[in-house]
Formats: structure tokens, C-alpha cells, sequence
């Protein structure tokens, strides 16, 4: 096979990041890469110079075939692997440098998180979710409880007409390193992230839903005026009639922040209330509870999507990483204040592989012992 010139490789990486290479050029591309992903990785360094990133680009080079240590789905070619100068609208492709440059690992590789949950029946019965066979898994006042084959737990309250039977509640949570998704017995189904956890009522009776969540969660509602659904979370209830939202209301970030994705919803706290339309996103920080229109909503649902897309500071970086990998992260040196990172890249993937994207900057390095990630300048 007849090699690429550097200056085709970095024409062709260009269409493929833009979404117009053609199946011809992707071919070319996939062969000499080894390429099998249809989705592109990028990566911007927030406030890097031009002149750090040239001389990166030149210390980088390298036109062998790019090393074969990761999994084949999550590949992408070294040239794709975007440096945007901000300010400057300069692009960049960076070939990747001897990965055993990067990211000095102590033991054993990080592997990403996965479907895995504890699931906890009204009688105090915890079953570990991702141990249980496919199928049932409960059958409670009326109430069948079952695991599908792509990772949900489902509710049918078709056999618990009889008013009589008690009324159970049940709470999933997904530990730090999991995920897991919940179809309620009314057809909503919700995703939890790492370290979240919803607490629900095995069936709806009254005039309203009600549940109560912690850490991150992405709902999908069913439609229904007659009965209301209200999610109860850190000194806030969203009351919805049915629609497509995220909350994310982790104990150790300061702000609540509730996003529409699709229909309305109505934002309560202790002083007052505010709807959202779609696109809109309600920021509750103590008491002061403000709405934004300025929203990523891509980023705001990337982790649902199965990947990280990144545009903060790196404490906000290594926090959800820190959940997503079941790490503890230490700081030998505190991060430059406005240092930011903007990228997107799969959550599939082994730490390092993320940590690595973060050190093409050159303004962060990071060290792995055991499940510590050691943060340096």
C-alpha cells in the first residue's frame, strides 16, 4: 500500500474531523491508521501559544503506524488529534509521541466505568445488579421487576391493581465507575451517572410522581397532565408534565444545574420558582437561582452518550473523571488559574488514554499509583 504524503494525512484527518471526508478518503485513512470509529476525537488546548504548540508538533513527528495498545473500536489516527490555538484559529494535527513519554502508570491500567448498580427492594434486599441473570429479578406487591440484555431495569405494575397491596419504594444507585438505566412502571425511563442514585415508588397512585435523586441524572418523561412527575433533588423540585431533561446535582459541586432538553419545565425552590423552555438551563447555587440560555447541550448530555466533551478548568475535568474511573485525584501542584480544556473524546476509553489527551497541552502531567491520579505541572 502506497503511503500518504504528511501533507494528505493532515487533509484527509481535516475532512474526517469536519465530517465531509468521503468513503473513499475514509478508506484511505482507516487502512493506514487502522482506523475503525465513525466518530471523530478532538482536543484544544485552552491557552497554549503558538510557539509551544509548534515546537510540539515538531518533537512529535512521527510517520510510523501508530502504536496498536489501544482497543481497536476507540482508535483514532495520531493526526486527527486536534490542537486549536484559541485566538489564533490555527489548526494542528499532532502525531502521537512514544506513549511511554506520557503518563507514568504504577500498576496496573484504569479501566472506564460500566453498567453496574445496587438495587435495593422496599424490604431492604440490595441485589448487585450487574451479578443478576437477565429476567426477572423481583415480584413485590403486584410489582415484576426485570433486567433487560442492554443494561435497564424495567417496572411492570400491570399486576398491582388491588389498591390494598402496600405501597414499596426502591432506590438504584450507581456507585463511582457505573451507570445504569431505570424504566419506571409509567414508561419513563431515566439514566443515572457515576455516583448517583434516585430513590422512586415501585408504582404511581395519587395525583402526582414523585422521586428523589442525588448526583446525575437524564430523564425521559412520559406524558401525563393528570399526574404530575416531580424529581426532588438538593434544595430544588422540577415538576414536569412530560419531557427530555438533565439534572446534575452532586454533593461536592456548587452549583445545581437543571437543563431542558425538550418540552417545559418548571423550577421550584424555597424562595420561587422559574420555567424553562428547551435550550434553557436553571443554575441554583445556595438561594440565587438564575437561568441561562447559553448552553452546550451536547455537553451537557455527552455523558449519557457514552463520552466526555470537555470546555472548563481542569478541577472540573479530573472531578468527573474522578467519578466516571472510581479515582481519588491529588493535587502536587494546583492548576494555573484560567487554565481551561475544550474537547470531546470517548468514555470508553483506559484513563490514560485520557489523561494523555490532557498532556499534549504540556501544561498539566499526571501520574497513576494504584487508583490515585497524581496531578503536577
Amino acid at each position: 500500500m502506497t503511503r500518504p504524503t504528511r501533507a494528505q494525512l493532515n487533509e484527509l484527518a481535516d475532512k474526517w474531523m469536519k465530517g465531509t471526508i468521503t468513503p473513499s478518503e475514509k478508506e484511505l485513512l482507516d487502512k493506514w491508521y487502522d482506523l475503525d470509529t465513525e466518530e471523530p476525537v478532538t482536543w484544544a488546548a485552552g491557552d497554549a501559544s503558538e510557539e509551544q504548540l509548534a515546537a510540539r508538533l515538531l518533537s512529535n513527528i512521527n510517520t510510523q503506524k501508530k502504536p496498536s495498545y489501544f482497543s481497536k473500536r476507540w482508535q483514532i489516527p495520531a493526526a486527527a488529534v486536534l490542537l486549536i490555538l484559541l485566538g489564533v484559529g490555527t489548526y494542528l494535527y499532532v502525531l502521537r509521541s512514544d506513549p511511554r513519554e506520557q503518563v507514568a502508570v504504577a500498576g496496573k491500567e484504569i479501566r472506564p466505568g460500566k453498567d453496574q448498580a445496587i438495587l435495593t427492594l422496599g424490604n431492604g434486599e440490595k441485589i448487585i445488579l450487574a451479578d443478576a441473570a437477565n429476567g426477572e429479578v423481583a415480584n413485590r406487591s403486584g410489582v415484576k421487576i426485570t433486567k433487560t440484555t442492554n443494561g435497564q431495569l424495567v417496572y411492570d405494575a400491570t399486576g398491582s391493581t388491588n389498591e390494598s397491596l402496600p405501597l414499596e419504594y426502591n432506590s438504584i444507585e450507581a456507585p463511582a465507575g457505573g451507570q445504569w438505566q431505570v424504566r419506571l412502571p409509567d414508561g419513563s425511563v431515566i439514566f443515572l451517572n457515576a455516583s448517583s442514585s434516585i430513590t422512586y415508588p415501585t408504582r404511581f397512585v395519587g395525583n402526582e410522581r414523585k422521586i428523589q435523586m442525588t448526583g446525575e441524572a437524564y430523564f425521559e418523561i412520559a406524558h401525563n397532565k393528570e399526574m404530575p412527575f416531580r424529581v426532588e433533588s438538593r434544595g430544588q423540585t422540577v415538576e414536569v408534565l412530560g419531557t427530555h431533561f438533565n439534572v446534575m446535582a452532586y454533593a461536592d459541586e456548587r452549583i445545581v444545574q437543571t437543563t431542558l432538553l425538550e418540552g417545559s419545565v418548571r423550577i421550584v425552590t424555597a424562595l420561587g420558582s422559574k420555567m424553562l423552555e428547551p435550550g434553557e438551563q436553571a443554575q441554583l447555587s445556595g438561594n440565587k437561582l438564575k437561568v441561562s440560555s447559553d448552553v452546550d447541550l451536547e455537553g451537557v448530555v455527552a455523558w449519557k452518550n457514552g463520552y466526555f466533551k470537555f470546555n472548563e478548568g481542569l478541577e472540573s475535568i479530573m472531578a468527573k473523571i474522578a467519578r466516571w474511573y472510581d479515582v481519588d485525584v491529588e493535587y502536587r501542584d494546583k492548576p494555573a488559574i484560567g487554565l481551561t480544556f475544550s474537547g470531546k473524546i470517548s468514555r470508553s476509553r483506559d484513563i490514560s488514554g485520557i489523561l494523555k489527551m490532557l498532556e499534549y497541552t504540556g501544561d498539566v502531567h499526571f501520574k497513576l499509583e494504584g487508583r490515585k491520579v497524581i496531578v503536577t505541572k
